[in-house]
């Protein structure tokens, strides 16, 4: 099952659909049906966040979800799938993939990233795991805690990373994580034009997610918006 997903993943997009409960489109169903526009449009898997809309997402198309649970903890920057809860908590919905941060952020609760991969390959054999990563060092380690596929998710948004994008220095950041791992990299983060996406795949990238460039209509208002009030040159 593993080896069969990253093949029906490699070189395709990936279509992140998320809303989160302050923005307009929350809803498990209203976030089924971009599901459903993203596998008409021709994506091949798609990343969602929370039990419910992993759920609904799973009833409603044919296509394996990569799942993220985000909950806040006080005290820690970690907020993706950030405790053994939230990877129990998402495999009622039994999704062929979970990502979670791997950063090297202290994580809530009493398991470590180490301890956690572990705990989670033993009660899950079958799960394949995402890390989701801001540095290449991160990457690196994820790697050799034996993660079936690097995000390159959070480069941008950690205080190491924060600032930076993907496409800095014609993807330095991305050709550094490719360079430096054996495992599939999956480029994710920023990526906001279809040319973006194709340019990741040419360097390396085994998938491309995209998400705020697609489902979220906001975001994408608010870019054409700030570009017609800039002053023409």
């Amino acid at each position: 099952m593993k080896s069969s997903m990253l093949s029906l993943i490699q070189g395709k997009l990936i279509v992140s659909c998320q809303a989160l409960e302050n923005e307009p489109l929350h809803s498990p169903f209203i976030m089924s049906r971009m599901a459903v526009a993203a596998v008409k449009g021709g994506a091949a898997a798609i990343r969602a966040n929370s039990l419910l809309d992993v759920q609904k997402i799973m009833d409603t198309v044919d296509l394996p979800v990569i799942a993220i649970l985000k909950r806040d903890y006080p005290g820690s920057d970690v907020f993706i799938t950030a405790t053994l809860k939230e990877v129990d908590e998402l495999m009622i919905a039994n999704p062929q993939m979970i990502a979670m941060d791997a950063t090297s952020h202290t994580r809530p609760g009493e398991l470590q990233l180490p301890e956690l991969v572990a705990t989670i390959r033993e009660r899950y054999p079958d799960l394949l795991l995402m890390a989701d990563i801001a540095t290449v060092e991160e990457a690196f380690h994820a790697s050799e805690l034996g993660f079936d596929c690097i995000g390159t998710t959070l480069h941008g948004y950690t205080s190491e990373s924060k600032g930076l994008s993907l496409a800095d220095n014609d993807y330095q950041f991305l050709r550094d994580v490719l360079s430096n791992v054996d495992v599939p990299v999956i480029a994710e983060g920023n990526v906001e034009t279809p040319e973006m996406a194709a340019h990741c795949l040419r360097l390396g990238a085994h998938a491309v997610v995209v998400g705020g460039a697609i489902t979220r209509p906001q975001q994408i208002t608010r870019r054409f918006v700030n570009a017609m009030a800039t002053p023409p040159a």
